[in-house]
């Protein structure tokens, strides 16, 4: 059976086993492995807590290949925004995907321009630069944010999906889009409720974690990776970081 390692690089315990429900669902055939962040934000809201999760996402893949010394075949990572992806790939020896990356690709193959709704309004210039920088800029129609975070759109659900289908809708007749990502890893499952009061428009909505996992089972599976390795060369020791991480980083 093929394995993947899903990383959760903020520190909610309750979002990893989310996710993780989630990721089975969509994928029953993969083994899952888990891993949170062992220290930063319980949820990414900034670009401070952002640059502290890159750490943290690394880590935790450090932590994990100390523990299991048979490799996984792939990696996810569970966070949209993507924090340490091209850090991964110069580490990891199999490929990393992560959630935006794959649902900005599952997007672009099924529309000509797309849009993002996500929670946070500090998320929006920060997914505008990870759409130009994996070259989804051209299509990328906008990124629309509201109120409710994706840690705590499952404390009113009702609500919740009612403020993403009005965004979803905005974001059709405002900017064009012909798809929209729900983007985080806390809107899990919202996209199948949402999408029935976007079906009128004819759009197609996305849940990025489902995008997700399809996009790691494929590549666990042996499909040809778009997603080129960043091998680096070797590096100094490090100082005041985790040993599995230093050990990584000099190997």
């Amino acid at each position: 059976m093929a394995a993947i390692l899903a990383i959760n690089p903020n520190t909610t315990g309750a979002m990893t086993a989310l996710v993780e429900h989630h990721l089975r669902a969509a994928a029953p055939a993969i083994a899952w492995r888990m891993a949170t962040g062992r220290f930063g934000a319980h949820y990414i809201t900034s670009e401070a807590a952002f640059a502290i999760a890159s750490h943290a996402a690394i880590d935790a893949w450090a932590q994990d290949a100390a523990r299991f010394p048979d490799q996984c075949d792939a990696v996810l990572l569970a966070c949209f925004g993507d924090p340490g992806l091209y850090a991964l790939r110069e580490l990891s020896a199999v490929p990393v995907v992560g959630l935006a990356e794959a649902s900005m690709q599952a997007a672009a193959e099924c529309a000509s321009r797309f849009s993002i709704v996500t929670g946070g309004p500090r998320w929006a210039p920060m997914l505008e630069r990870l759409a130009r920088a994996l070259g989804f800029g051209p299509k990328l129609a906008s990124v629309r944010t509201i109120e409710i975070t994706g840690g705590q759109a499952s404390a009113d659900p009702e609500r919740t999906v009612a403020a993403l289908a009005q965004a979803c809708k905005d974001a059709h007749a405002e900017d064009g889009a012909e798809a929209v990502i729900l983007g985080g890893a806390g809107f899990a499952g919202f996209a199948a409720l949402v999408a029935p009061h976007a079906a009128v428009a004819g759009i197609t909505i996305i849940d990025s974690v489902i995008a997700g996992a399809r996009a790691a089972e494929r590549l666990a599976l042996g499909a040809p990776c778009p997603y080129a390795r960043r091998p680096g060369a070797k590096q100094a020791p490090a100082t005041g970081i985790g040993a599995a991480l230093a050990d990584k980083l000099v190997e």
